[in-house]
């Protein structure tokens, strides 16, 4: 279990590190900046990479959100869940810290927004609350969706972590203006801990939302689109 638990730590460390880190070390780079396409594709890049390199160990998760529709697909233990979460926040948070320390190593830094989630004016586009729970929600069931199927027993094999990969960047490029895109709790709270404009008094929705979505994702999943997985024959396909 301590091998899938750093595993867990040091992917979610990456995510957050990679992607939160390209937003605020890259995006607005005058003339060479990244811009919010260049960020969709770093958090992209960050889960395809770990993947790869440690998904093999934990199933690579990083993000309570899967976790938790892994489990309710029945491809993951309910007993896990907790020991996985732990894991996958302390990761977050080392990354944000670690990258907190780099930003912070020019003039006149200011951690602003550090690159958390938000709705109403923390929203890049001034979405409302309701339209960024409602994107969190339907993004992180989709997500779910893709997780589910690219793993399954109908798809090609070795190709998972670039589906994956890609369809985490597609969510950034649909939901960056509107919440910054979450979808992951533990991303959520570890920008939100260092962010100075407020982000930890919104950081309930980017919990909720993600979560919730990930259980509708695995439940749509599980009831009416798993090949071979069904109520009496889930975990078959493993």
């Amino acid at each position: 279990m301590l091998r899938k638990l750093s595993a867990e730590a040091f992917g979610t460390f990456w995510l957050v590190f990679g992607g939160c880190g390209s937003a605020l070390l890259a995006a607005g780079v005058p003339d060479v900046g990244i811009g919010f396409m260049g960020v969709s594709f770093a958090f992209g890049l960050t889960v395809l990479t770990m993947a790869y390199a440690v998904g093999g160990i934990s199933g690579g998760h990083f993000n309570p959100a899967v976790s938790l529709g892994l489990a309710i697909a029945g491809r993951f233990e309910y007993k896990d869940l907790v020991p996985y979460w732990l894991a996958q926040l302390v990761g977050g948070i080392a990354g944000a810290a670690v990258l907190y320390v780099i930003a912070s190593g020019t003039a006149g830094f200011s951690a602003g927004g550090f690159a958390s989630n938000g709705y109403d004016a923390l929203s890049p586009g001034g979405y409302s609350m309701m339209a960024a729970l409602v994107a969190e929600i339907v993004l992180t069931a989709f997500f779910l969706i893709i997780i589910l199927g690219a793993t399954s027993k109908a798809a090609p094999v070795g190709f998972a972590p670039i589906a994956i990969g890609l369809g985490l960047t597609l969510i950034h490029l649909i939901s960056i203006p509107v919440t910054n895109t979450s979808v992951n709790p533990a991303r959520s709270i570890a920008a939100a801990i260092f962010a100075q404009n407020g982000a930890l008094g919104q950081v309930w929705l980017f919990i909720l939302a993600p979560l919730v979505g990930g259980a509708l994702g695995a439940a749509i999943w599980k009831y009416l689109l798993s090949p071979g997985e069904s109520v009496g024959n889930v975990g078959r396909e493993k």
